[in-house]
């Protein structure tokens, strides 16, 4: 029998192997949407150990892992904003984790987790080119809210579609 549970990770031995994991991930999951260079400069500024260190203390993160039989095979992230929303920050899986429901497991997690905090709009960014994510997004009935561009540094940009769903 397979175990799955669904761990808010905090500890930096945690969030280390979570960024071990987000390297996988990003680096498997993200060519042919943005180059390599972009992915590098991504995996070191938002999701290295020290990003997700700094997210989580200073700007009010919580990471948590998709943990089936003791192994972390997924993640996602999430911040409440100023504006008594919650940004759905990260939802990844690894590539041989995917098509299998996880994804709309950890989506109900996220509403539960926003039902609990008294939050009534999850919201999230993707790249635009991201077209296998916005369908999952749009199943989990997310709507399009705007797009944007935003200056990441480096000479990179993430052009993306800004998608939302009321609690």
């Amino acid at each position: 029998m397979v175990s799955l549970r669904f761990e808010e990770y905090t500890t930096d031995e945690q969030l280390a192997a979570l960024a071990e994991l987000a390297d996988v991930i990003w680096h498997e999951y993200f060519p042919g949407i943005i180059s390599d260079a972009q992915i590098d400069y991504m995996v070191e500024n938002i999701q290295s150990f020290e990003a997700m260190k700094r997210q989580t203390t200073e700007q009010g993160y919580h990471y948590f892992a998709v943990v089936m039989d003791e192994v972390p095979v997924g993640y996602y992230a999430v911040a409440k904003q100023s504006d008594g929303s919650l940004l759905l920050s990260k939802l990844y899986l690894r590539a041989d984790m995917r098509r299998k429901g996880l994804a709309s497991m950890m989506f109900r997690e996220v509403r539960r987790y926003a039902r609990r905090e008294g939050i009534q709009l999850i919201w999230l960014t993707v790249n635009r080119g991201n077209t296998h994510a916005i369908e999952v997004y749009k199943h989990f009935g997310m709507r399009l809210l705007r797009e944007e561009k935003f200056d990441i540094g480096g000479g990179f940009y993430m052009d993306d579609e800004i998608y939302g769903i009321m609690v």
